[in-house]
């Protein structure tokens, strides 16, 4: 029917009215987010009580979810932009974001290779490069050198430190079996024998990288700079 066809937005029509409203919501959301309490008042399993317990079969009306979400999600979030938040750190949240992450679900590739989009990819090297120069890394670390630099971008920081630690246990492995190729050892035994070094100052994704990665990890006593150098 044609109400099922509109509770389902299936419309460019459907989809702009939903859309203005919830950039109309999120907007009063961000300028009214100093009246909410920082930290919910729920007990663990509030949610569940307050929807169904299987997936529904037929879609609700978009109007429907809005008020769900007053209702139903915003009892339970803690408000990490709420200017009495002092706990972790801000999400990397602006009205700029906001409308790029609108155009990025719109385009929604997966750039997993030059061909899948060019675009994602290069615009992702060339900002890659733009981080690198503003932390003054050296060249060599860069996409324009030519080389073997560059890098991608991770979706937390703990999956940049799980992929850092696999890329050295892969390095790692690797220059073991150039360097004694009469040896014949297994991947599995040459990583049992890898170490990886940290600070005990270092965030928990680190020690938690060593563990999914299976490399022995050996926390150290930072200088009196908080740094770890190749000296200790």
């Amino acid at each position: 029917s044609l109400l099922q066809e509109r509770s389902r937005m299936t419309s460019s029509e459907e989809f702009r009215k939903f859309g203005t409203a919830m950039i109309n919501y999120v907007a009063d959301y961000l300028d009214n987010i100093r009246d909410r309490p920082v930290v919910p008042q729920v007990s663990p399993g509030y949610l569940a009580k307050m929807i169904p317990t299987t997936a529904p079969e037929k879609a609700e009306d978009w109007k429907a979810v809005m008020e769900d979400i007053e209702k139903v999600i915003m009892p339970g979030v803690t408000h990490w932009h709420h200017p009495q938040f002092h706990a972790y750190f801000p999400t990397a949240n602006s009205y700029p974001g906001i409308v790029a992450d609108i155009l990025s679900g719109a385009i929604a590739c997966i750039g997993f290779s030059w061909i899948a989009s060019p675009a994602c990819t290069e615009l992702e090297m060339v900002t890659m490069d733009w981080l690198g120069k503003m932390l003054n890394l050296p060249k060599e670390f860069l996409f324009e050198s030519k080389g073997h630099g560059g890098g991608v971008i991770q979706g937390t920081a703990s999956e940049a430190t799980l992929v850092a630690v696999l890329s050295a246990r892969a390095r790692a492995v690797r220059q073991y079996k150039a360097e004694h190729p009469d040896d014949n050892l297994e991947d599995g035994l040459i990583m049992s024998k890898l170490i990886c070094y940290g600070s005990k100052q270092a965030h928990s994704s680190v020690e938690r990288a060593g563990l999914l990665a299976g490399v022995k990890m050996r926390l150290l006593e930072p200088d009196q700079d908080f740094s770890l150098t190749g000296e200790i």
